[in-house]
Parts: structure tokens; C-alpha cells; sequence
């Protein structure tokens, strides 16, 4: 398939669940183990993994916006200042609609918002590969998702796994050529995170090919529907960004200004260079640089893969810009894992892999592979965790 081709989509049939079960079924039970793993690990240090879970980090920021609302900012002695309003708003109305209809806490609502999501998430996955490749390769991809290294993130009360989902099904309905549903599915992932440019950027680009091949192939006749997902994808996050600069009082720089209080932007990857130079002044940390470069090449190895493979254009397109913001944002180092875990294209090359070996074999390596993603995960949250 190339990146200028789009398949219509299945015609409607009882068995889409049953297909995708075997993804589902594997990707709940990589994600069991690393919640299994985190407890016994949380237990023997004296810890709580639903503490873990749901209340540290920007946990705690998504739980007090949804209690309480925008307003709160924390002043640093550095004269930084850190406002609640960094964080797009569709986590905390999720976490506030599950208080109120449900007996939870707003955490543990965000904790059941986050398990939901993280099930659509791998069934969006799943949805795009097997679309894309066929079934086992669509199964393979869901699985290496789930047992990546900070995989745990997805069982956190954090947006990773609703903006996931959003963006999973987004992508799956620009490639069936349903670019007015993927504007309406866009215009949510703009509101969870501020990656949902990325999936603005993918419907933009299906919609400016439609164009070009009806142009080719109609004589000049054009559908409205391009257009409408086009105009849909961007609200989302323009209404964010907009309604923060009237808050703030900036206009349009007021979203920039308050991430510039945690010391993030982008420079287009400068900050985060100079930070991997700085390991190299003592041989124990000359070894995290190493492991950083080695990490940068393989993702950018992997896209170079993907764009040899002539995954979908809209594919390449959202990969690239979640890869960019991800490795060229300013601060925050230790969090560009998470920030590429939405970045789900980059495994297809990994899962097309898999899938062409014998069973046993695959099996094995994504056993290991779930057994190092809990063993880290356990690790990671009892001790730094992720910024």
C-alpha cells in the first residue's frame, strides 16, 4: 500500500470484536504482570503501587484541576512559576464526570478513565496494523506497545493512554478515508495533550492528498469531506490555547508562556544534545549517554525503516511530529519516553519483524520483553518515576 492509497473500511461485522481479541487479551495481560510486579515491589519497600498510580506526579495536577478547577500555580525559589493550566483540560473533565457518577475518587476515576482508554488504545493499534499489514502483525504491535520499558506509564492516571486512543482511532479513520470522523476524533486529542498537533498534522495531510488524487482521477469534481475534517481536527486545541491566552492575559503567546514557567519549549533538540554531552564528563554516566544516543538512533532508525517500508503517509506525517516534539523539547529529559509512547508507527517495523518469525520464538521475545518492561517499570516508579 502506498502512502498516497486508502482502503475503505470493513463493512460492519459481530466478528471486529472477536478479531481484536487476541490483542486485547495479550495486551491486558502484559500490563497484569507489570501491575503484579509493581505491587510486590511496592509492598517489600514499604510503598503503595495505587499511591504510584494515581497519585504523584502530574497525577496530582490532573486530580486538583478536576476537584478544584484552573487557578493553582506553584512559585519557585528560582523564580519559576509551575501553573496547572500546562495541562489540556479532557483528563480532568473525565476524572470530574467519573466522581460524579461513580462512587471514586477523582484518582481512582482517573485511574479507570486511563484503563478504558488504554484498552481502546490497543484496539486503535491493533485497528491501523492490521489495516496497514494483516492480523499477527496487528496482534505483534499491540503487545510490543504494551511491554515497552515505561509501559507502566499507560496504567497511570496519566493522558498518555487517552491520547493514544483518540489518536489510534483518528489515524485509523484518515486511512479508511473517513477524514470527517478523524476531524472529530482529532478535535479531542487536541484537548488531552499538547502533542494532538500531530494528529492535526495527519488528517491536514490525507485531506491535501484527497485533493490532489481526486483532482486526478474526478476531473477537477472535489467532495466536501476533506475539508470539514480539515476545519474539525484544529478546535480542540486552538480553543485550548486560545481560552488560556484570554485567562492569562497574552493572547496567543499565553499557552507559551505559562510552559515557559516549567522551563519547556522547543529548540529544536539543542538543550537536550548539550544534556547527553554533560554525561560525558565521568565514566559511570558516560554510560547513560551512551544508552541515550543509542535510544535517539533507534528511533530515528526505526522512522527511516517505516518510511522505507512506505507506511501511509498520514502514518509517517503523525510519527514524525510526536518524534520531533518529543526529542527537541527544551526540558523535562528523563520524560522523553513517555512523551514517544504515542508514537506507536515507530513499532510496526518491530511487529512486522516478529510476526514473520515461528511462534515460539516471538513468544519468547515478547515474554522477555514483558518481564524487563515490569521489572523497570517497578523500578522506575519506586524510585524517580517519571517527571
Amino acid at each position: 500500500m502506498t502512502d498516497l492509497e486508502t482502503r475503505p473500511a470493513p463493512p460492519p461485522r459481530v466478528g471486529a470484536v472477536r478479531r481484536a481479541a487476541p490483542a486485547l487479551a495479550g495486551y491486558a495481560a502484559v500490563r497484569a504482570v507489570g501491575l503484579v510486579v509493581l505491587a510486590l515491589w511496592s509492598a517489600a519497600r514499604g510503598t503503595s503501587a495505587h499511591t504510584l498510580l494515581t497519585a504523584r506526579w502530574d497525577a496530582l495536577w490532573y486530580t486538583r484541576v478536576a476537584e478544584l478547577g484552573y487557578g493553582y500555580e506553584v512559585r519557585l525559589p528560582n523564580g519559576d512559576v509551575h501553573a496547572d493550566l500546562a495541562f489540556f483540560p479532557l483528563l480532568p473533565w473525565l476524572e470530574r464526570a467519573g466522581a460524579a457518577l461513580t462512587p471514586l475518587s477523582y484518582a481512582d476515576a482517573g485511574l479507570l478513565v486511563t484503563t478504558l482508554a488504554s484498552l481502546a488504545a490497543a484496539w486503535g493499534i491493533f485497528a491501523v496494523a492490521e489495516h496497514v499489514y494483516d492480523r499477527r502483525v496487528g496482534v505483534c504491535a499491540v503487545l510490543v506497545w504494551a511491554a515497552l520499558p515505561v509501559g507502566v506509564v499507560q496504567s497511570m492516571a496519566y493522558s498518555e493512554s487517552l491520547f493514544t486512543a483518540l489518536a489510534a482511532w483518528a489515524l485509523y479513520a484518515v486511512l479508511t478515508g473517513r477524514l470527517v470522523t478523524a476531524g472529530l476524533l482529532a478535535a479531542p486529542a487536541g484537548l488531552t495533550r499538547p502533542v494532538g498537533a500531530a494528529v492535526v498534522a495527519a488528517v491536514w495531510a490525507a485531506a491535501l492528498t484527497s485533493y490532489v488524487r481526486d483532482r486526478r482521477t474526478r476531473g477537477g469534481a472535489l467532495s466536501i469531506r476533506p475539508a470539514v475534517g480539515m476545519l474539525l481536527a484544529p478546535l480542540g486545541a486552538a480553543g485550548y490555547v486560545l481560552w488560556v491566552g484570554r485567562r492569562t492575559g497574552q493572547g496567543l503567546l499565553g499557552y507559551l508562556d505559562v510552559q515557559a514557567g516549567w522551563r519547556n519549549g522547543f529548540d529544536g533538540g539543542y538543550a537536550f544534545a548539550r544534556f547527553i554531552a554533560g554525561k560525558f564528563t565521568s565514566f559511570p554516566a558516560a554510560l547513560a549517554g551512551v544508552g541515550l544516543i543509542a535510544g535517539v538512533v533507534l528511533v530515528l532508525w526505526l522512522y527511516g525503516v517505516g518510511v522505507r517500508q512506505r507506511q501511509p503517509l498520514p502514518l509517517l506525517v503523525y510519527t514524525g511530529v510526536v518524534t520531533a516534539l518529543a526529542l527537541c523539547a527544551s526540558s523535562y529529559f528523563g520524560s522523553k519516553p513517555r512523551l514517544l509512547l504515542p508514537a506507536f508507527p515507530l513499532l510496526l517495523p518491530l511487529a512486522r519483524a516478529l510476526a514473520r518469525i515461528r511462534l515460539p520464538r516471538s513468544a519468547a521475545i515478547l515474554g522477555t520483553a514483558t518481564a524487563v518492561s515490569a521489572l523497570y517499570g517497578a523500578f522506575w516508579l519506586n524510585g524517580s518515576g517519571p517527571p
